[in-house]
């Protein structure tokens, strides 16, 4: 039953570090463009 005192706190923080990651991402525009970078691969346009 110890091992929750340490589990939970440990877990809370987990997940405040996975919230900061994702708002970082979404400030900076990680998620702005999800659809041309696969076409950008495809028709790759090197003279």
């Amino acid at each position: 039953m110890s091992v929750i005192y340490l589990l939970i706190p440990l877990a809370l923080i987990l997940a405040g570090v996975a919230l900061v990651g994702f708002l970082w991402a979404v400030r900076k525009g990680q998620f702005d463009d999800l659809d041309s970078p696969p076409h950008r691969a495809v028709f790759d346009d090197e003279d």
